[in-house]
């Protein structure tokens, strides 16, 4: 997904970067980037707020779907998608968001549109996503951002 590929660029980080690493480049632009250290120019402050805010939206993208992050959650990962039904889902950009009874989101990154088609015309929706899209693309809680945002 070119999002996740730009937001990687952008920290200059790679697929295995880890939490600690993210954090470390994270700070280290901020540090450079922050628009306090740019009260004396208007128009660098106001470049400085938008690189900020970038690179801000990229470091929480990163760590929502890094490994350990996703580690940490997976117990409850599998609880929802084994016991929970589906309640709705919505497909744009190859990224399938899908909602489930237990109140839980997550995002599929990646996710061809063929594969999206078949989860429509599944008898059973919930067990084709248990086969072919729950454990085989990128994903992130997206109910858990919510919460804490």
């Amino acid at each position: 997904m070119k999002k996740i590929v730009d937001y990687r660029k952008l920290l200059g980080v790679n697929e295995a970067a880890e939490l600690q690493e993210l954090k470390t480049v994270y700070r280290s632009l901020m540090k450079t980037w922050h628009p306090d250290k740019f009260q004396d120019n208007v128009e660098h402050k106001t470049v400085a707020e938008e690189k900020s805010k970038t690179i801000i939206e990229a470091y929480h993208f990163l760590v929502s779907i890094a490994s350990e992050t996703r580690n940490q959650s997976k117990t409850e990962y599998t609880l929802t998608t084994t016991t929970s039904g589906i309640h709705d889902f919505e497909y744009k950009s190859q990224v399938l968001k899908v909602t489930f009874l237990d109140g839980s989101e997550y995002e599929y990154f990646d996710v061809p549109k063929a594969v999206y088609v078949k989860l429509i015309n599944a008898d059973s929706p919930g067990r084709f996503a248990r086969r072919h899209i729950f454990n085989n693309y990128l994903y992130r809680s997206v109910s858990k951002l919510v919460a804490t945002a």
